[in-house]
């Protein structure tokens, strides 16, 4: 009955590590539609693309905020027309209302509804972001085939309070990202880290190539709650086709390591009330 439950709920998926076209949304929307019909050809039920998928990751915001649902509108099209759920990123105009732009990443399921929308909780400071992005206060989980997933933004895997949160529900987080060549080692390990420690699979997509002047290796990949990282692609366009049989409840009960945790302790040391 364990085993049937825990693997009872599986999903065919994508990573698209795409070399993102800069500033250039039209370009993007193309290059993505190209990849979602070879992918749903295969049989694929969700896709998934990276941070500021259309534009990179770019402080220009004049040249990528939107506040009439242009990038919406064209995934949702797309979800109907292949019949496929897809995560993508784009940037919403706030200024109006706070001064600031919002870091989205958006998941919409194969009839075009929204499924999830979730704002970066930690706009990226030592690059300028929190100077142009409002960070969001919510987390964000959404259903796909019966998993329930979690969304999470690229500089968000630094603090990892949060993804205990969303572990708590989700047995799947996704995080998309614009993650430097540079500080790859970073990515690598924080990721399976964020898998270990929360016992859930992670599914990582970066872009790859050179956007706005920095240079990405990608390393998009797939870990498993015991960390074993089950498929990557390093430093080249292209995508990654999963199949994923959720088993967390096995992983958990196997080793039960979340029963242990002393969550009202924690957040007394936190607040230096430890006594």
């Amino acid at each position: 009955m364990e085993n049937g439950q825990a693997r009872g709920n599986r999903i065919k998926l994508a990573l698209l590590q795409t070399q993102i076209v800069w500033e250039d949304k039209e370009r993007n929307y193309k290059i993505a539609e190209e990849r979602i019909r070879e992918v749903a050809n295969q049989g694929v039920e969700a896709v998934f693309f990276p941070e500021m998928s259309f534009t990179g990751f770019s402080m220009n915001t004049e040249a990528t905020k939107e506040s009439d649902g242009r990038t919406l509108r064209r995934m949702c099209a797309l979800a109907r027309q292949y019949h496929v759920s897809i995560g993508f990123g784009w940037v919403k105009d706030c200024i109006s209302t706070c001064g600031k732009c919002e870091n989205h990443y958006t998941v919409v399921d194969n009839a075009g509804s929204v499924l999830s929308d979730y704002v970066k909780l930690h706009p990226f400071s030592y690059s300028g972001e929190d100077l142009k992005f409002q960070g969001g206060s919510t987390l964000a989980h959404f259903p796909l085939n019966g998993i329930l997933f979690a969304s999470l933004i690229c500089y968000d895997l630094r603090f990892p309070e949060i993804f205990q949160a969303a572990s708590k529900k989700a047995h799947v987080m996704v995080v998309s990202a614009n993650w430097p060549a540079k500080r790859r080692e970073h990515w690598r390990t924080l990721l399976r880290a964020r898998a270990i420690e929360n016992q859930v699979y992670v599914l990582a997509v970066n872009c790859v190539g050179e956007c706005g002047g920095v240079a990405y290796a990608g390393d998009s990949c797939m870990i498993n709650p015991d960390g074993e990282v089950s498929a990557a692609l390093f430093g080249t366009e292209g995508m990654l086709v999963l199949e994923l049989a959720d088993d967390v409840a096995r992983f958990r009960a196997q080793f039960p390591v979340k029963q242990d945790r002393r969550e009202a302790l924690y957040a007394k040391l936190l607040m230096g009330t430890d006594r």
